[in-house]
Parts: structure tokens; sequence; C-alpha cells
């Protein structure tokens, strides 16, 4: 399959809401009632969210296209913000990263992560994070293949449902 990751800029942030929405529905739709599943896509899937990140130079996201253009993944990594004991103001996080469903298992989420990892260590080894629903053992494998290990739990909140979500980290890999 023929991809193409490109770091996302201002005008593709009404692409990344609706790619951004679609992905967690198909990943975790199932998970909530459909009013707590709207608002929290409303709060965190909007043009306006996404355009807020790709303004803030402390953040970075990168798009995956198809050959025709379409775009059927993305990334996103900034600052921690993750409720660990341990985050440091200089540790990167890895936000996002999600794949549509008939382009998984193809290279796509690989390619996006090292776009974001290349990012993430461009001034030198650092501390890493990124936070995996319990349940998503293939995700927590494939973090676990970049180096990131388990380090704690917090709820991970969508409306009335709390989510017991695994945080995962990478300590500083000398270069």
């Amino acid at each position: 399959m023929t991809v193409t990751i490109r770091p996302a800029v201002p005008d593709d942030a009404a692409t990344l809401a609706t790619l951004g929405a679609a992905t967690f529905v198909e990943a975790f739709g199932h998970l909530y009632r459909p009013e707590d599943l709207q608002a929290f896509l409303q709060e965190n899937h909007t043009p306006a969210a996404y355009a807020k990140a790709l303004a803030d130079p402390r953040y970075a996201l990168w798009l995956a296209e198809d050959v025709a253009g379409q775009a059927i993944g993305y990334a996103q990594a900034g600052p921690c913000g993750l409720p660990h004991p341990d985050v440091q103001p200089e540790d990167g996080e890895l936000k996002r990263l999600y794949v549509r469903a008939g382009y998984q298992s193809g290279g796509v989420g690989r390619a996006l992560m090292d776009a974001a990892m290349a990012w993430l260590l461009r001034d030198g080894p650092r501390t890493l994070w990124v936070s995996v629903w319990s349940e998503n053992f293939g995700a927590q494998r494939f973090y676990a293949r970049y180096g990131f290990a388990f380090a704690g739990e917090y709820a991970f909140i969508v409306g009335q449902q709390r989510d017991r979500e695994f945080m995962y980290r990478r300590e500083p890999v000398p270069t």
C-alpha cells in the first residue's frame, strides 16, 4: 500500500476533525452512551480544536494519505499532559495515533509513529509518554516495540464513563 505521511498544516483542521472523530468512533464508539460520545467528539474533535493545536508550535500533527489523497490516519505529539507524578515539563507525549480500520496492520501506524518519534526527539533524548486504553492490547504491544513500558493508570473520562487508561513511559535513550 502506498501511503504518504506529511506534516499537517492549518488548512487540514477540518480534515483532522473529521478523521479524528471517525477513528475515535471506530475504535471506541461502542463503549459509550451516544450522548456522552457526541459531547466528547464536540469538545475534542472539532476544526477549532485542531486549529488550536496546529497554531501552537509546541505541538505537531501528521496526516497519512492514500494514493488518492484520502486522509486515512493521523498522529499528534506535544508536551506531556498526563496525570503522572513523574511527568516533567520537558517530557514529550504521543497524544494521538489513529488509523482508519480498513488500513490498519499495513505499516501506516508505524510510519506515523516514526514521524512523531523523530519530532519528539529532534532536540535529543528525553522522556516520552503515551496513554492507552487498558483493553487495547494491540496498541500496548505496538508501543512496547518502541521502548515504552507501563508506568501507571488513570481514569479517562467520556461523559459519565470512566475508563481505565494506562500510561506508558519511554526513558531517554542516549544517541
